[in-house]
Formats: structure tokens, sequence, C-alpha cells
């Protein structure tokens, strides 16, 4: 008699059990919820995405830096220039009589969200 109570209290315990992890994923599926997620999902990879970038940049300017040290390029540069100024590297007869000549490179943007 106790075997075949304790049997089916086991089976009843287990048959909850089993309906409230069937009903928890059952309302993870819904489509408000996917969305939720998908939406969290794309926050967070764009935070990440962000942060990594702005790690290159840091490490961009400080490599820069470093290599303007070594290389005896201490030249004063803008950060609101859309390009960078950079030294001449042909060395035409005007460039030879001024040292300090520089030329921009063309600058071509990629960005298909400006304003036309």
């Amino acid at each position: 008699m106790f075997r075949r109570t304790f049997w089916f209290t086991a089976g009843a315990a287990a048959g909850v059990w089993a309906t409230t992890k069937v009903n928890r994923k059952i309302k993870q599926l819904t489509p408000e919820s996917l969305a939720a997620q998908a939406a969290d999902k794309a926050i967070e990879t764009g935070h990440k995405l962000k942060d990594f970038a702005l790690d290159v940049r840091d490490n961009m300017v400080r490599r820069e830096a470093e290599l303007g040290g070594a290389l005896g390029l201490e030249a004063p540069v803008d950060p609101d220039l859309p390009v960078q100024r950079h030294h001449a590297v042909e060395a035409s007869a005007e460039s030879a009589a001024r040292p300090d000549t520089y030329r921009t490179l063309p600058y071509k943007s990629n960005n298909r969200n400006e304003d036309h």
C-alpha cells in the first residue's frame, strides 16, 4: 500500500514539474517574448561593438603616437579634419624647396546614411 502511494505521489510531482517547465518554455517562445529577447541581444551586441570600436580607436591613436615619436613626425593634427594630413611622399621640385609641404588624401565617404 505504501509503495503504491509513494509511486503515485512521485508521478504526480513529476507531472507538476514537467507541466511547469513546459508552460515556462511556451511563454518564452511567444512572438512578443522572442521579439524582446532579440531586441535585448541586439542592444547588447551594439554595446559590445561600440566598446570594441572605442578600444581600437584608443589603441590606434596610441600606436600612431608611438610611431610618430619614433619617426620624428611630431606635427600637431586637427582632429576635426575629415582626413588627416600626411607628408608628401613624392618628391617634386616645389616640395624640395619647401620641406613642410603636405598633401591631402581624397575624401570618399561610403556612408549611405548621409543627407542628400
